[in-house]
């Protein structure tokens, strides 16, 4: 029964718990990081938005992780204090005319029973923050979140990233062309804010 309160709407204020600490690390070949690496592709919501589905086999896992993930230029491990691997983020560097990386590229996933927490908000902030300190030159990390996914969006816009434009088309997944938000965080901003701080 809706009552005058109701709509009002519920003044109270809600404290959720900070986010647990985590940390970022390279993978390795442990059992447990291919472990990690097959329970994040199995998810089959985050898989709409994602390139890669679930792995078909557990050599399918170790293939992938010999291929794309330990030559990757900077692939990381999200994890919890207890080391449990949570999810997963990467930068890729683009290389300018002059050689030096001018501009990165940034995305992430987390297992899904640890979102909504403030893990992967935590993580972009400390990949973007990493970013910006291993590559002096870089002037922009930039991240895409597909237009139906309003978490992805969120977690950039928490961790400071602005929204830029929507891009069509920008890619295909699973054989369907989709709308993206680009969003960006720029190196100038980052100093802006670090002034304003002091």
């Amino acid at each position: 029964m809706e009552t005058e309160e109701n709509r009002k709407g519920d003044n109270r204020s809600i404290h959720l718990p900070p986010p647990p600490p985590i940390s970022l690390r390279p993978f390795d070949t442990s059992e447990s990081d291919i472990d990690g690496l097959v329970a994040l592709a199995a998810d089959a919501a985050a898989n709409r938005f994602l390139r890669r589905g679930p792995f078909a086999s557990r050599d399918d896992a170790v293939r992938f992780l010999h291929d794309k993930v330990l030559p990757h230029p900077w692939y990381r491990a999200i994890c919890l204090p207890d080391g449990r691997l949570v999810g997963s983020i990467s930068l890729r560097p683009g290389i300018s005319g002059d050689g030096a990386p001018r501009s990165a590229s940034l995305g992430y996933r987390v297992a899904p029973k640890f979102r909504c927490r403030g893990i992967a908000t935590e993580a972009v902030r400390a990949a973007t923050a990493a970013a910006f300190e291993e590559w002096p030159e870089l002037e922009r990390v930039e991240a895409v979140a597909d237009v139906e996914n309003p978490a992805s969006q969120r977690v950039l816009e928490k961790a400071g990233f602005a929204r830029e434009a929507v891009l069509r088309d920008y890619m295909v997944l699973k054989g369907e062309s989709r709308d993206v938000i680009m969003y960006s965080c720029m190196s100038r901003d980052r100093m802006a804010r670090k002034t304003l701080k002091t």
